[in-house]
């Protein structure tokens, strides 16, 4: 069968639905080895796959495991997935700031790999934070508070989970068909009715060019439409690190501060617009009404103060443990850039990120960026603060070779583009 499967790939023709449960199926149960659905993945990578054989690959994928039903609450279930940058904590706001507009978000979150943060790694900087939670206290959670924040648990997709093992191991990671069979297999399988993509574009992108990350947007969009799902896509730039904070606990405390309406403009922006569109999807007709009341008034923090406590962390014990090492400028004028990717690689070598999966994260390393794009510098002022226990010379070179001090930023713009 997988041979057939695979010679069939490999002219280029579709697969049916019987075909792609089957191999699943087979590999999930040991039946199909590494080498030979390593041949199938291959093949996808190189022939590429219809919409309709991925929806067979999203459903093999939802029917490996257990899915949450939530049609029992009134209010909608909608929510948000980023494909990763760096200083990326939008996260860690919209989800309690929807969640107190009396929508359901049920978000199962990522670990980081590589220069990207993850938002498990982030929330487990709060002392007593679980982000491993069972099925039923997810289910729980969504149902008392409003939203959780954990990560997959091992009912949830395991036949994805297993892939994409597979998938970082034989180079198929990129495949645009793999790629949004697993993210909306997850999502599906969360019961949601709404979910707002957030594909980021630049150097810090997993996406580095706007016309790969609006192909890939408008596939999950597309696709997410055929599994009767209302999808959104922002296009975001991710060529500079989204706000100061880059790290674990540091970027917290930089979301704590948006939720109380105090966080750096960039941030604040990026998370406003994909409020409105989660709001949106959720049936708000003004969605800007609820946005300017639940910061000032408290009820974001409030929602997000409540989902953290439901999950064992103490948000008054967050900190950084560290004394940072003040980086300076060499030169008088404008900050012009900061190269996002090697602010996230210094924060991985400071030891706030992982090179393998299997590396320890330190929650209080990171980098603080004190100077921003267009911000006016003279040599001697501190550009930016490096947190971190290890031998800070890399990550120092690294923050030095980030910045580009001269005459005049270049015009930035967040929100490059919407699809729907």
């Amino acid at each position: 069968m997988i041979l057939e499967v695979i010679e069939k790939k490999k002219r280029g023709e579709s697969l049916s639905q019987k075909e792609i449960r089957e191999i699943v199926n087979g590999y999930l149960s040991g039946e199909i080895p590494d080498y030979q659905f390593s041949s199938f993945l291959m093949a996808v990578y190189f022939r590429g796959m219809e919409r309709e054989e991925v929806c067979f690959l999203i459903d093999a994928y939802i029917e490996s495991g257990k899915t949450f039903d939530f049609s029992h609450l009134p209010t909608p279930k909608i929510d948000k997935h980023s494909t990763g940058g760096v200083g990326d904590k939008t996260s860690l706001i919209l989800a309690p700031a929807v969640a107190s507009c009396g929508i359901r978000v049920p978000m199962l979150t990522g670990r980081g790999l590589g220069h990207t943060g993850g938002t498990a790694d982030k929330l487990e900087s709060i002392p007593g934070f679980r982000a491993e939670l069972s099925f039923e206290e997810i289910k729980r959670g969504v149902e008392e508070i409003g939203c959780v924040m954990a990560t997959t648990t091992p009912e949830i997709v395991p036949a994805d989970r297993k892939i994409y093992a597979l998938r970082s191991a034989t180079g198929t990671v990129d495949s645009i068909p793999l790629i949004v069979a697993s993210i909306l297999s997850k999502k599906l399988a969360e019961g949601i009715d709404g979910l707002v993509l957030d594909v980021k574009v630049g150097r810090g992108a997993f996406m580095k060019t706007v016309e790969d990350a609006r192909k890939l947007a408008i596939e999950l969009v597309e696709v997410g439409k055929l599994k009767g799902l209302k999808v959104v896509a922002l296009l975001t730039d991710m060529n500079v690190p989204l706000g100061r904070a880059v790290g674990n606990a540091i970027e917290v405390i930089e979301a704590v501060d948006t939720l109380k309406g105090e966080g750096p403009p960039d941030l604040t922006e990026v998370t406003h617009a994909l409020i409105k569109e989660m709001l949106g999807l959720g049936g708000f007709a003004h969605p800007e009404v609820c946005i300017d009341e639940i910061f000032p008034s408290g009820k974001a923090f409030a929602k997000f103060d409540e989902m953290v406590r439901f999950q064992g962390g103490r948000l008054d014990e967050l900190h950084l443990p560290y004394e940072p090492l003040e980086i300076t400028a060499d030169r008088d004028g404008v900050v012009e850039d900061i190269d996002a990717y090697l602010i996230g690689l210094a924060s991985v070598y400071a030891g706030a990120g992982r090179l393998k999966m299997e590396d320890e994260v330190d929650y209080g390393a990171g980098i603080y960026l004190m100077k921003h794009i267009e911000d006016e510098v003279k040599k001697g002022d501190t550009l930016a603060l490096l947190y971190t226990r290890k031998d800070p010379k890399q990550p120092e070179e690294l923050i030095k070779r980030a910045y580009k001090i001269g005459n005049k930023a270049k015009e930035r713009k967040l929100i490059i583009e919407r699809i729907s």
